[in-house]
């Protein structure tokens, strides 16, 4: 489960990267510190996974990925087909987990 949801986190954080470099030319200054932060986050919350708290960072990252929209509109579309990608990161990886624990046996 979380090689899963670790890839989409790092993905999600490219392309926070790339929009930013699409951003360079239209936006503030303050638009583009918040989409480095934004970035930043998204690659260091894959090493937080370990922990329930990890889980619930990246579900929440999804919000503002979402939001940057605001700055790239393209970023409406890719926030939402990532935040799809991060349900369906913890439905498959439980749904995984949980055929490993039947199958081994205890």
């Amino acid at each position: 489960m979380r090689m899963l949801a670790s890839s989409v986190l790092v993905m999600e954080s490219f392309t926070m990267g790339f929009a930013l470099l699409i951003a360079m030319n239209s936006s503030d200054t303050w638009e583009l510190a918040a989409g480095a932060l934004l970035a930043i986050l998204l690659l260091l919350a894959p090493g937080l996974l370990k922990r329930k708290s990890g889980w619930v960072i990246g579900s929440v990252l999804q919000i503002p990925l979402i939001a940057y929209g605001v700055v790239i509109t393209m970023m409406y579309f890719l926030g939402g087909i990532f935040a799809l990608l991060w349900i369906a990161a913890i439905v498959v990886g439980r749904a995984g987990e949980a055929a490993r624990a039947r199958l081994t046996p205890q």
